[in-house]
């Protein structure tokens, strides 16, 4: 299994399990969640609890809860909103920590392309949620969802150059 953490705090937000689809001259990623439920599920076995001597409220009551799969598998932390002058201090913040992370070649290609992700990323920010990572630390790589046009599951965006690959 292949787990992906920011690169600058080591959080884990994201895994193999997901695929991904690069957009943006492969400077983001797109990964879809899926709502699931997590909690009690009620099975109905056929079993008359009155006359096994038991009662009717004998069962455990435990609520079922909707969650998103990628946020809860990875217990990303959701952020408030940014505004366009917030998002873009936050990106020109996290480019400056970020660079010298990756070798020569990557900053190179990471320079060049990156406004053009911060650009497309600044076009949707009016629908955009933000999330970090477990650690909630001020250095985070921030993740991105937002709904697709009719869609009822949230799309995940991350900033590609801040993920670094790990093999458990």
């Amino acid at each position: 299994m292949i787990v992906y953490q920011d690169q600058l705090t080591g959080d884990e937000l994201l895994s193999d399990s997901f695929p991904y689809k690069e957009i943006e001259n492969e400077m983001l990623w797109e990964v879809e969640g899926k709502w699931i439920v997590q909690g009690a599920v009620d099975v109905d076995i056929g079993a008359n609890p009155s006359a096994e001597g038991g009662e009717e409220d004998e069962c455990v009551e435990e609520e079922a809860v909707k969650v998103v799969d990628i946020v809860d598998t990875f217990r990303l932390q959701e952020q408030p909103p940014f505004d366009k002058k917030q998002f873009i201090t936050y990106m020109k913040r996290y480019i400056k920590l970020l660079t010298p992370k990756l070798d020569e070649e990557k900053q190179e290609v990471f320079k060049k392309h990156i406004p053009e992700a911060t650009k497309f990323l600044l076009s949707k920010i009016n629908d955009l949620q933000f999330f970090v990572g477990e650690g909630m630390h001020d250095d985070a790589a921030l993740v991105f969802a937002y709904y697709k046009e009719g869609a009822t599951d949230p799309t995940f965006i991350y900033i590609a150059y801040g993920l670094k690959e790990v093999k458990c």
